[in-house]
């Protein structure tokens, strides 16, 4: 069975995000073991000049890195705006290939608000954007699960993706 871990900045506070987010968690279950690893965040003020920013930056970054260190062979992927853009179909058959030919362990990254270094993602194995759009981290996790969900349910040649 395929191991996915998705590692992200900040926690999810509003309950009816962590319902979606729960609810995918179960849907999956089916198909995956799966691992949600919340790491905290640093505040950002109102008064944050770009060097706080940078140094904030860093310090999350180190975190996922420390992480990373952690759990062991995984093929890295990083969810950033410079990444390669999929269509549904498309990542579906990308983590079919991914689960085949190089490893049964993926781990997802979704950095905090002000994104990941340039140091984190270079360690990445690749990177993704689902939409040069901005969206609200707890928002993109939601996204990031129905997608892994709607993949297994394409591998799969279930009804759901039409």
């Amino acid at each position: 069975m395929l191991n996915i871990k998705i590692i992200c900045i900040g926690k999810v506070k509003e309950k009816s995000m962590q319902d979606l987010i729960n609810e995918y968690c179960k849907r999956l279950s089916k198909y995956c073991k799966l691992d949600i690893i919340e790491l905290n965040d640093e505040k950002l003020t109102n008064c944050s000049s770009e060097a706080i920013e940078e140094n904030i930056k860093e310090i999350e970054s180190d975190r996922i890195i420390e992480k990373i260190n952690k759990i062991g062979k995984s093929y890295i992927i990083a969810l950033d705006l410079n990444g390669k853009e999929y269509n549904s179909i498309e990542l579906s058959n990308r983590l079919q290939e991914i689960s085949t030919y190089k490893c049964s362990h993926i781990t997802f990254l979704i950095g905090g608000s002000l994104g990941m270094t340039q140091e984190l993602l270079k360690f990445c194995d690749e990177t993704i954007c689902f939409s040069k759009l901005t969206f609200p981290h707890q928002l993109i996790r939601v996204f990031l699960l129905e997608q892994i969900f709607r993949a297994f349910k394409i591998q799969n040649s279930e009804t759901y993706h039409h």
